[in-house]
């Protein structure tokens, strides 16, 4: 095996924490913001968490969140362990979490 197809291969296997990693940053973003924000600033306070200057947010890292959080949201499974949701619906930019349940 050439090492170009092992690098793939580590890439590809890598991929699925590092989305849920994200995704899990989402989560807590929204959390912080009383459970939900415009995507724009959930963006914003990832960036930020991760050392970025959030006035010069590169478009790969962008990209990346506003993929993690669609793909949880298709995702039944992920979606319900996350809790996200579009408050105004498809292509709405209102990122949306369900906030947990709080004991009485």
């Amino acid at each position: 095996m050439d090492r170009a197809t092992t690098q793939k291969r580590r890439k590809a296997s890598n991929a699925q924490p590092a989305r849920d990693h994200l995704a899990e940053r989402i989560r807590e973003t929204l959390l912080l913001f009383g459970g939900e924000a415009h995507r724009r600033d959930v963006i914003a306070s990832v960036a930020r968490e991760t050392g970025l200057d959030t006035k010069n947010i590169p478009q790969d890292f962008e990209a990346a969140v506003i993929l993690s959080f669609e793909e949880t949201l298709r995702d039944e499974v992920r979606r319900a362990a996350h809790g996200f949701y579009l408050k105004f619906g498809e292509g709405s930019h209102r990122w949306s979490v369900k906030l947990p349940e709080t004991a009485h």
